[in-house]
């Protein structure tokens, strides 16, 4: 196996490793795990996209970029919005000021940054599905996952923007938590096939 494929395989299984954990953390109202795990999910991230963009050839090479591109302003915006919660929230001792613009849990800007982070993920994963060669069902499978998550971009970057989220201090409501359980079962396929796609890789 080569390089590309072994980042590829570590890659999607942090991806696939940190988002169940992520689901964990949610229903446990560990607030510091979920937001720490985030960071190495970006990592995955990366790693999981740029293997897949060296498997592209001729007529899928710009797509394979431009998902690489969106991939590295993704983990660029969620690194920002996690490592300020787990650092800046939890060690600071804030004004009521700061802590509605940096606290996620006001949903003010940095939970909206964080929505842009994963709108700009969705549009990574669509153009990645551009560029997946089907050889077998569970790439068939893969392609049709990346390619709907990239209908979340939609929604991340149009509700912020309608002010439907309330400023709280209180814990996440429990729609936003089944929200994000929603999601993180809609995504975890997608770090275990992706695994599976590299090891099957030669």
């Amino acid at each position: 196996m080569n390089l590309n494929n072994r980042l590829g395989k570590i890659g999607s299984l942090i991806t696939a490793i940190t988002v169940f954990l992520f689901a964990i953390c949610m229903i446990t109202s560990f607030d510091f795990g979920g937001y720490f795990v985030c960071i190495f999910l970006s990592l995955g991230f990366i790693m999981m996209i740029a293997a897949f963009e060296a498997e592209c050839n001729e007529n899928t090479r710009v797509a394979g970029k431009i998902a690489s591109v969106f991939a590295g302003i993704y983990a660029v915006l969620i690194m920002i919005v996690y490592f300020t919660q787990c650092t800046t929230i939890m060690n600071d001792n804030l004004s009521n000021e700061a802590m509605k613009i940096l606290n996620y849990k006001y949903m003010g800007m940095l939970f909206n940054l964080d929505l842009l982070g994963y709108g700009i993920m969705a549009l990574a994963t669509f153009f990645i599905g551009l560029t997946i060669e089907v050889r077998n069902k569970k790439d068939k499978a893969l392609k049709a996952l990346l390619l709907i998550h990239g209908i979340f971009f939609i929604s991340c970057l149009i509700m912020p923007m309608t002010g439907v989220f309330v400023y709280s201090a209180e814990e996440t409501s429990i729609g936003g938590v089944i929200a994000l359980e929603f999601w993180c079962l809609y995504f975890l396929p997608i770090g275990i096939l992706s695994y599976l796609h590299f090891k099957d890789t030669k």
